[in-house]
């Protein structure tokens, strides 16, 4: 058990905030607070991580999802016309509800059937660390050309979108 009570209780506050982010994406009617409460549920997921000692992968959350997925959808949901903004009932409600009841028994069957002691355990080594070392040096070409590749697809995003300019103007 983790012996700072501390830890445990940020636990659980994030746990149970990321929880009810999580609830109120798909319960709000508007798509602009959707994607304010699915940004808000990232940031929530990366905070456990933080909790729980997976720095990295935190700051990868907060970067790729909180950051990047959370603005491609506001950008996105701008985009939209604003009639189209709305959630609007559909014949899916009472199927996905059942589905996501079941999904929740099935989650708390496991928790309560699960053995969660762990005894002589040592703490986890920086992963930070080793992964900027592997990124920076045997890893190094891969990595530009990924940043590259993203850096092409961004471009290749503003040509496709950007708006045709009048072509009998300029006759």
């Amino acid at each position: 058990m983790i012996a700072d009570n501390g830890i445990v209780i940020a636990f659980y506050v994030l746990a149970i905030t990321t929880g009810i982010c999580a609830l109120m994406v798909a319960m709000v009617r508007e798509l602009i607070q959707a994607v304010v409460f699915l940004a808000l549920t990232f940031v929530g997921i990366a905070g456990i991580y933080i909790v729980l000692s997976a720095d990295f992968v935190a700051v990868a959350q907060v970067l790729i999802y909180a950051g990047a997925v959370a603005v491609l959808m506001t950008f996105a949901v701008m985009l939209t016309p604003a009639a189209d903004r709305k959630n609007s009932e559909t014949a899916f409600q009472l199927p996905a509800a059942i589905l996501a009841g079941l999904l929740f028994a099935v989650v708390v069957f496991v928790i309560y059937d699960t053995n969660w002691r762990i005894s002589g355990r040592e703490a986890f080594p920086a992963t930070a660390a080793s992964l900027g070392e592997a990124f920076l040096k045997p890893f190094v070409v891969p990595f530009e050309i990924a940043s590259v590749l993203l850096l092409t697809a961004m471009v290749g995003a503003i040509v496709l979108t950007k708006e045709e300019e009048d072509e009998g103007a300029d006759a």
